[in-house]
Order: C-alpha cells, then structure tokens, then sequence
C-alpha cells in the first residue's frame, strides 16, 4: 500500500491514530518538506512516530517518484503531508502515478489551512477560490491570482490568499551553471504580501483592492495554539504599515474580505482588529454589514 498521510498543522501530536498506525507499519517513510513545513524539528517526528523519516524535496516527489513508489506494491510506503493530502497538487499527481503502476493507495486526512482558516471568524462557506501569491523579483511579477479575486470579490466571497515559500531553491546563477548550492529558506510576511496586493492594483485599476477600504485578516501558524497562533485584521493599508513582527512566526496566510459579510462574522473578526471602531466603519459604510448589539 501507498500512503499519504497528513500530520496536520502543528506539532507531532496532530497526527490521527489511523496515520500513526499507518506510519508504524511502513518500511519506508517519506516527509514531503517543500509545500509546506511543521512548527517541529524532524527528529522530534522521528522520535514520537519510532521511525527514521527521509526528506522528500520537490524534484524526489515531482519528478523522481519512482523510488518512492518502488515496491510499493508489496510493502507500505508513506509519504507524510503537512495539513491534508489534497493541499497541493503534487500529492494528486503522485497518487495518479501509483494507480497507474497498479499500487494500491489509500488517503489519510487532517486539518489543514483551508479548513482552520475558521479561525478567525470568517464562515467557511463564504470562502471563493483560494488563491497563491509567489514572490514578485524585478522581471517576474505575475498577476493571474488578481483575475480569481476579482470573480471571488463579484460574488461577495472571501478570498484565502497562499504565501509563497521558498525553500531548497537555487539561484538562477547555480542553476545554469548546474550547481547544487542552494539559497537559505525564505517565507513571504504579511506586509510584503500586501504590498504586492496593492502594486498589482495599481497596475491593473480594476478597483478591486483599496489600501484603504478592503478589510483583510492575517493568519500565522493557525493550528498552533494560543502560544504560536496570531491573528490580525484589518485594512489593508493598516496590515502593511503593522510590524511584521506582530505577525508571529511563519507560516503567513491572509484572507481578503468578501462584500457578502455577514454581522456573526464581522463580530467575531472585529477582535483581532487592528483599530477596531475603523474596522467597524468600513466594514458598516463600504461592506454594509450592521453591527450586532
């Protein structure tokens, strides 16, 4: 059997005693370490699951799977996922691959950004698309992502927008030059996000993203608990003046607040406002959502 697990957001401990059942039977053990990472250590993993884990970057999944998949087909093989297997598109193309090589699978699931978003009080059935946003560089600067907010924005829904993260990545230098050198890991914050938000306004003037009128609610490290968690709301002008260092740790994700705000949700946000009676008054003039109370 192939196995892919998810551990969840957190810690060792997030992972469903189905997975770790699963973990514990398998001879070879995989750590998917590039969609995302874990707030542990991999020997602290290694030391709660008794298993020795091999890291798995981008090029082992994507495109040497099949020495992760070999004998799969006669013995269990994990591939551990942080949040939920379906996170990210790779983990569908490696199980499409196994089922063509006629291995079994079978997916493990767990919580994951897309459902702990919750947490900050924004109904999840009110969430559109959700969206990436890669670092921008001097010549590359993509802006497809503006397109999936505009239809989400159309439709009164909220946007959950994904921060990129680089890790194991090579320059372009070393890359031509065929060198495995490789840049430190880098995690985009909330402010350069939003900068980005707004210089691609700017470039397209769809008033779509006001510095000034669009609500928005920053999220780090949801999942890990009062201590690591942090979440911050606001205008989008507040978010990027804010301190990054307000945000918390990394991992980084922000929610763009749709028009179709409803009052249950606007006083639960409201909390992690940045200047609360602001959020109030956009949220009341430019949303037309009424207060509660």
């Amino acid at each position: 059997m192939f196995y892919i697990i998810g551990l969840g957001l957190c810690d060792e401990t997030d992972v469903s005693l189905r997975g770790l059942k699963a973990i514990k039977g398998s001879t070879r053990v995989y750590l998917e370490a590039y969609t995302s990472i874990l707030m542990i250590e991999k020997e602290k993993l290694e030391a709660f699951y008794e298993k020795e884990l091999i890291l798995a970057d981008r090029d082992l999944v994507e495109t040497e799977s099949d020495a992760i998949l070999a004998n799969a087909d006669k013995e269990d093989v994990s591939l551990l996922v942080v949040g939920d297997p379906f996170g990210a598109t790779t983990h569908t193309d490696i199980i499409i691959r196994a089922r063509n090589l006629g291995i079994p699978t079978r997916v493990i699931h767990n919580a994951s950004i897309m459902n702990a978003v919750g947490a900050c009080g924004l109904q999840l059935y009110n969430f559109g698309q959700t969206v990436s946003l890669v670092f921008f560089t001097e010549t590359w600067k993509p802006d497809s992502f503006y397109d999936r907010i505009k239809e989400n924005a159309d439709l009164g829904l909220h946007t959950l927008v994904l921060l990129d993260i680089k890790v194991k990545e090579q320059s372009e230098e070393n890359l031509a030059r065929g060198r495995k050198i490789y840049e430190p890991p880098r995690y985009m914050s909330i402010p350069q996000a939003v900068n980005q938000l707004i210089e691609i306004e700017e470039s397209r003037q769809e008033n779509i993203l006001s510095p000034e009128t669009t609500l928005a609610v920053a999220l780090s490290r949801v999942g890990g608990g009062d201590e690591n968690e942090r979440i911050v709301a606001g205008t989008l002008a507040e978010l990027a003046a804010h301190p990054t260092e307000a945000y918390g740790q990394p991992l980084h994700s922000l929610v763009i607040v749709g028009k179709r705000l409803h009052p249950l949700e606007l006083e639960y946000a409201e909390t992690f406002a940045i200047n609360r009676e602001k959020f109030q008054q956009v949220a009341r003039d430019v949303y037309k959502c009424a207060l509660l109370g």
